[in-house]
């Protein structure tokens, strides 16, 4: 659980500060898992630990084919870690896709600054988070006005969450948004 309150022109979230002036959007939204982005990257990444594997053992594979005792047993333990390397790293890249194919969608609210910072919180109410975004537009609007609520955190990995809007701009000349 964490406190959200404004006071005195600012922002409290937890222990992080946003002076109100600052803010630039607060708006709730559902962050939902990138399912089909963790497939692909556990795919990739599969495919690319087999093939470094093979690369790896190559030079291993000709004291194989010779078949002498000493050279045999040391190559035999080489590729066996080789191998045992490669199905670790297999395991670890399932567990990292399992984990986001089983995350659930959170409902968020999100608070934008004019800078780079960006705060997350949650609430497993989404009504909650929406009188939220009204109470912190009415004291963005209303600098006088002080509030507290509890709320919860938000931790995940932006890589397996899509965030806000994807904006495509193509061409460099003007972007004023309106067609000439």
């Amino acid at each position: 659980m964490l406190e959200l309150r404004v006071s005195k022109r600012i922002l409290w979230i937890g222990r992080a500060v946003y002076p109100l002036a600052n803010i630039a959007r607060v708006y709730s939204f559902v962050l939902r898992p990138r399912r089909k982005e963790a497939v692909l990257r556990f795919l990739r990444y599969s495919a690319g630990t087999i093939a470094i594997a093979m690369l790896v053992m190559l030079p291993s594979l000709p004291a194989l084919a010779l078949g002498g005792s000493d050279g045999q047993s040391g190559a035999a333990g080489y590729v066996v870690f080789v191998w045992l390397l490669a199905i670790g790293a297999g395991i670890f890249f399932l567990v990292d896709m399992i984990a986001v194919l089983t995350a659930s969608p959170q409902y968020v609210l999100a608070v934008e600054t004019s800078g780079a910072s960006t705060a997350l919180v949650t609430s497993p109410d989404p009504r909650y988070l929406d009188q939220l975004v009204e109470q912190l537009s009415y004291a963005i609007e209303h600098p006088d006005t002080e509030f507290r609520v509890t709320v919860q955190s938000l931790t995940v990995s932006p890589k397996n969450y899509y965030f806000g809007d994807n904006v495509n701009m193509y061409g460099g000349s003007g972007n004023t948004g309106i067609s000439s």
